[in-house]
C-alpha cells in the first residue's frame, strides 16, 4: 500500500480518491509533475520575476489541468504555488505540509495543500491561492510589513506588541483576532517556526469583514537550520529565546492581547487535546525518520515549558 501525499491515507494509487477530490470533483486521477527537483528549481529561478509571491524559498505558479490530470507550471493566472525541495535545506515540503497539517488539527484556517511527486520521486510541496476568486478576481490582502510601512529588508524590526496592535487598528473584530494571534504565536512556539516575521501575518477583507487571512508558510524552521538560538521572529518582551509560560501566556495572551483566564484555559485545552493526533500525524509523514524524531522532541521540550506535565 502507497500512503497519499495529500491526505496521509493508506491507498492502492499513487494519489488517493480522496486527494483528487480535494483539488477537483472531477479530477479521474493526477499525474506526477514533469519536472525533476532540478529543473523545477531552475524553473523557480527563470520565472521568479513573474511571481507575485516572492521569498527566500523557491516558488512557481501553476494551474491545475483537469483535462492532462496534471498541475502545469504557468506565469500568469496560477491558482496554485509549488515550491520544491530547497538546493540547501533538506525535507522543505515534507515539513511544511506536515506543520500546515498539525495547525488544521487544531483548528486554524488553512488553505489546501499537500504534496505531489516528481518524475525524480522527489516531494514538492503545492498550496492553493488564498487571494484569488477563481482565475481573474484578485482578493484584497495585505501582509503586516505592508500594514506598518515596512519592507522585505525590514520585516524582522517589529515585534509582538506591534503586531497586535495592526490587530487594533485593521480588523473589524480586533478581539476575535486577537484570541486567532495567540493560537498561532503558541502554535509556532510549540513546532518551533521561528521565522513568523511581518509578511507571513496577513489580513483579508471578507464582504465588509477584515480579518486574518488563513494562515500560510508554517515550517519547523528548528529543525531546519538546526543549532537555531532563537524561537521566535519578532521579540516578545524585547526577547526572542529563553520564552517561558509567563511571557507566552500572562504577558501576551492576557496582558497584551486582553483575554480572560477562560480564553487562555481555552486555548491551552484545544492543543492539549490535539496531542496525540500530532505524535501520530508526524510518524506517518512524509518526513524521514531521523527528522520525525527531531520534530517529536522539540514538542515534547517546547510543552514541558508551557503545560503542567
Amino acid at each position: 500500500m502507497n500512503r497519499c501525499p495529500i491526505t496521509y491515507e493508506e491507498t492502492g494509487e499513487r494519489y488517493s480518491e480522496k486527494g483528487r477530490k480535494l483539488l477537483s470533483r472531477n479530477l479521474k486521477k493526477l499525474n506526477d509533475l514533469d519536472c525533476s527537483k532540478e529543473e523545477l528549481l531552475q524553473e523557480a529561478i527563470t520565472r521568479s520575476p513573474q511571481m507575485s509571491v516572492q521569498g527566500v524559498q523557491p516558488k512557481l505558479s501553476a494551474a491545475l489541468n483537469i483535462a492532462e490530470s496534471k498541475f502545469d507550471i504557468v506565469d500568469k493566472k496560477g491558482l496554485y504555488i509549488l515550491k520544491p525541495p530547497h538546493d540547501v535545506y533538506e525535507e522543505v515540503p515534507q515539513n511544511e505540509d506536515l506543520t500546515m497539517r498539525l495547525a488544521e488539527i487544531v483548528g486554524f484556517n488553512i488553505p489546501l495543500h499537500g504534496l505531489i511527486y516528481g518524475k525524480d520521486n522527489s516531494l514538492t510541496y503545492f498550496v492553493k491561492r488564498f487571494d484569488r476568486a477563481g482565475r481573474h478576481k484578485k482578493l484584497a490582502v495585505e501582509d503586516f510589513a505592508q500594514l506598518s510601512g515596512a519592507s522585505r529588508q525590514t520585516k524582522y524590526k517589529s515585534s509582538m506588541e506591534k503586531v497586535v496592535k495592526i490587530i487594533d487598528q485593521f480588523c473589524t473584530f480586533p478581539a476575535v483576532e486577537k484570541v486567532k494571534l495567540f493560537e498561532l504565536t503558541l502554535f509556532n512556539f510549540l513546532v518551533g517556526n521561528e521565522d513568523m516575521h511581518l509578511k507571513k501575518f496577513s489580513l483579508i477583507r471578507n464582504e465588509n469583514k477584515i480579518e486574518f487571512s488563513p494562515f500560510y508558510d508554517l515550517v519547523n524552521t528548528t529543525i531546519v537550520l538546526e543549532n537555531v538560538k532563537e524561537e521566535i521572529a519578532l521579540p516578545i518582551r524585547v526577547r526572542k529565546s529563553n520564552l517561558t509560560k509567563n511571557d507566552l501566556v500572562e504577558y501576551f495572551g492576557k496582558e497584551l492581547c486582553g483575554l480572560n483566564e477562560k480564553v487562555l484555559r481555552n486555548v491551552l485545552k484545544k492543543f492539549e487535546l490535539v496531542w496525540e493526533e500530532w505524535l501520530k500525524t508526524i510518524k506517518i509523514s512524509f518526513l524521514s525518520e531521523e527528522k520525525k524524531e527531531k520534530y517529536i522532541s522539540l514538542l515534547f521540550s517546547r510543552k514541558s515549558r508551557i503545560f503542567e506535565l
